[in-house]
């Protein structure tokens, strides 16, 4: 019999570089719930006004905290994302920190026109 050596479930808290896979995975779950988020509020919009109120009503207290550590996670889950674009996106002749580069601004000028679309 072969003696496996027991693995402790918090292996990665060990390393910084295993914690912040561990975070990047997890967040893909609050990627999820703002998916889910959004279509409950695309349903009780069209299901009226009455639908919608109800939505709002639900959408206070633990769903606003929620949401907050949602955005952070999705946050970190974009960033880490773009950050491994250049190794994804190998284009002949340019460098690397111009796909990474112009990736945040293609980001942030998206940021922006929604931002636009919606506040004005």
């Amino acid at each position: 019999m072969t003696y496996v050596k027991p693995i402790s479930t918090f292996w990665w808290l060990r390393r910084g570089s295993y914690f912040r896979f561990v975070l990047r995975e997890l967040s893909s779950v609050f990627v999820a719930w703002f998916v889910v988020y959004l279509l409950m509020l695309v349903s009780a919009i069209g299901s009226g006004p009455e639908a919608y109120h109800r939505f709002l009503d639900w959408s206070t207290g633990w769903v606003l905290v929620l949401n907050v550590v949602a955005l952070l996670f999705v946050l970190l889950h974009a960033v880490t994302w773009f950050n491994l674009a250049p190794r994804a996106m190998v284009v002949p002749h340019v460098p690397p920190v111009v796909v990474l580069v112009l990736h945040y601004l293609l980001w942030l000028g998206l940021s922006l026109a929604v931002a636009w679309v919606v506040l004005r």
